[in-house]
């Protein structure tokens, strides 16, 4: 099963999970919040810092893709998502959506994160 590792305390990043688990209608994806010691166990040591910055999508066999480079792969694990996923092979699309992805990440206290990461500029 694939494992999406995000911030468990930050209300825009538990929204955004909302949102997938509810596409997932296959079950997929297993959602772990980093904070969460007993979750991250059983999955490859991923730095806390790293963690804090970006959500992080653990394949079956162990490879992390992080931030934006993990949208493709989780729009195809969803129904209907491969042709979204599709857009990522246009030139130019994956840049932009990780610059897209970093502002967000950067700026998500100002969407309603509360996260002490967010307190903290993580």
């Amino acid at each position: 099963m694939w494992t999406l590792i995000y911030d468990g305390d930050c209300r825009f990043c538990r929204g955004w999970v909302s949102v997938l688990a509810r596409l997932d209608r296959r079950s997929r994806l297993r959602f772990v919040p980093f904070q969460s010691a007993a979750g991250l166990r059983q999955l490859p040591p991923i730095p806390a810092a790293a963690l804090a910055r970006a959500m992080h999508l653990v394949s079956p066999e162990g490879a992390i893709l992080a931030g934006a480079a993990a949208a493709p792969t989780i729009l195809r694990l969803l129904p209907g998502g491969r042709v979204p996923a599709s857009l990522f092979a246009v030139p130019g699309v994956a840049i932009l959506a990780g610059g897209i992805y970093r502002v967000v990440a950067r700026n998500r206290h100002r969407l309603g994160c509360g996260s002490a990461a967010c307190r903290r500029g993580g």
